[in-house]
């Protein structure tokens, strides 16, 4: 008798699967036939592409702020200084060396400080 129940077993425990998986969300389409059917929403662990764009922008606006702040040449002093040190440091020199982007908001940063 309990071989009887294997196959009820077998599609209660799919049912029970799926519905937790629906718990977090849920996908509906309509098929050819006007069937409404719900599937479980997919969530894939996403790279924060928006945070990551945040930050380098940030970064090149600090940069401009800075080159405009102190000047062409005690920005590169101090970028020179950087690369004389240790690594953490030459790797700090090799991101704030000037590039055309900083060179460009520096432009207009200086436009509006006094």
């Amino acid at each position: 008798m309990a071989q009887a129940n294997v196959p009820f077993d077998k599609r209660l425990k799919r049912i029970v699967r799926r519905h937790d998986r629906m718990a977090n969300g849920v996908v509906t389409s309509v098929n050819a036939d006007g069937l409404i059917v719900a599937r479980p929403r997919v969530y894939r662990p996403r790279f924060p592409l928006k945070g990551l764009i945040a930050l380098v922008v940030t970064g090149f606006l600090f940069k401009g702020f800075l080159f405009a702040a102190l000047g062409a040449e005690a920005y590169e002093e101090r970028v020179a200084g950087l690369s004389s040190g240790s690594f953490v440091e030459q790797a700090g020199a090799w991101v704030m060396q000037p590039d055309v982007a900083t060179v460009f908001i520096a432009g207009q940063v200086k436009t509006i400080m006094p």
